[in-house]
């Protein structure tokens, strides 16, 4: 669905009259006099979550204690919550928890599929680790401690350009690791292409949706991803810190091993052997003792997925972001702005980013009116746009303000400096 031309505040209003998704925005509580522009870096809070915390600490701990393991259902919350992310991502059910962080995650991921790869004997002899220089760093870090752990040899190899991707996998990679779409830019990798690129390449890929379950619709089995990883604090709505979850398909559950082998990841954890045995399915993935209260919160974020569905998201995502983008580029067209975002949508994600000289004190000067996006390094302003509860008004809204800064000079170049440095 491509959004009509709005050239007024009051085609924005029609619009968001006509928003079917609209009333989906009453579910979360957001604060007067601001314009959230960065559920790309957290997402705003549902209105249940606040009752489902306090109903945990105060009922299900406060009153019945560790009785709540069985009764409440907190063993099993890892796997039932990652059965409701599952039709997100386009998994099974069976095939997702959700638990640890993002770079946990990764680190089981990247060591599963390592191990695949070593344990079949024409790949045995593998030992690169492809991904791009431009990859959220903590994903290359995890990469590059994981390979000086090992004492095989391995190394990873940094791509600077998606355009050299294809290229930079050949008869020598063991694994590919690349994030769907990119934190700075938001562009989006065209995953079915490159996995079946890796795939023919005799290479595993991993991939990283932290940037996009929840934001654009994906088919994980459909475009032949390996493993997948991702977080539930951004599009999702789980909350500052949110546990991440780990997708393993039923095609590698048998043959997937992770070292962090701890006890909610033995096949019979409270037979409290000592030598570990891996649980049969996805809960091979698991490691210890699950974080309760912060679990609880992702399930409020998940239930308000299930009132609408991504291909309506979807649509309305590309409508916000070619407004903000024909809306910038046209109101403030006299200033050093830079789309860094691509404008074909099947290479975006949920979110806008341009680059200015003073993209700092640009962004500090638009959270001061109450615009919230954020800044990356080098010179990113980054907008997210989040169609459970961005409106085409507001998007009108912070442009206005946008070219009122910039027209004005209205930001302090000095003190950004000094902020940054």
């Amino acid at each position: 669905m491509k959004a009509p031309t709005m050239t007024t505040r009051n085609d924005c209003l029609a619009r968001d009259a006509d928003d079917a998704l609209a009333p989906l925005r009453a579910l979360f509580d957001l604060p007067e006099g601001v314009i959230y522009l960065d559920g790309n870096s957290l997402g705003a809070r549902p209105r249940a979550a606040l009752a489902r915390a306090q109903d945990v600490i105060a009922r299900e701990w406060g009153r019945d204690l560790i009785r709540s393991w069985n009764t409440a259902g907190w063993f099993d919350l890892p796997k039932r919550l990652g059965d409701r992310l599952a039709p997100l991502i386009g998994a099974r059910g069976g095939e997702v928890v959700v638990t640890d962080t993002t770079s946990v995650n990764l680190f089981k991921a990247l060591a599963g599929a390592l191990r695949m790869q070593a344990e079949a004997p024409q790949r045995a002899a593998r030992r690169v680790i492809v991904t791009e220089r431009g990859n959220f760093p903590t994903d290359i870090y995890m990469a590059q401690g994981l390979s000086a752990w090992l004492e095989r040899g391995y190394q990873v190899k940094l791509v600077d350009s998606a355009e050299q991707l294809e290229a930079a996998i050949d008869a020598d990679t063991a694994v590919v690791m690349l994030t769907h779409v990119n934190y700075r830019s938001g562009y989006q990798h065209d995953m079915a292409a490159l996995s079946a690129h890796a795939h023919a390449q005799g290479a595993l890929i991993v991939w990283d949706l932290a940037h996009s379950a929840g934001a654009v619709p994906l088919d994980l089995h459909r475009d032949g991803a390996d493993l997948a990883v991702g977080c539930t604090y951004k599009y999702l709505n789980g909350g500052p810190g949110s546990p991440a979850f780990i997708w393993v398909p039923q095609r590698h559950q048998e043959a997937f091993r992770q070292p962090l082998s701890g006890w909610w990841g033995h096949a019979a954890p409270f037979a409290m052997q000592p030598d570990f045995a891996p649980a049969a399915g996805i809960a091979r993935a698991l490691c210890g003792t699950q974080p309760i209260v912060s679990l609880a919160m992702v399930e409020s974020g998940l239930e308000i997925f299930e009132q609408t569905s991504m291909a309506a998201l979807r649509a309305k995502s590309l409508a916000l972001s070619d407004l903000f983008i024909a809306l910038v580029e046209a109101r403030c067209a006299s200033h050093p702005l830079q789309l860094v975002t691509p404008r074909e949508h099947a290479r975006r994600g949920s979110q806008v980013s341009f680059s200015h000289p003073h993209g700092y004190a640009v962004m500090q000067a638009l959270i001061a009116r109450g615009v919230i996006g954020d800044y990356r390094e080098p010179a990113i302003m980054r907008f997210g746009f989040t169609p459970l509860y961005t409106s085409f008004a507001e998007v009108w809204d912070a442009v206005e303000i946008l070219r009122e800064i910039l027209d004005g000079h209205a930001y302090d170049i000095a003190a950004a400096r000094d902020a940054v440095t």
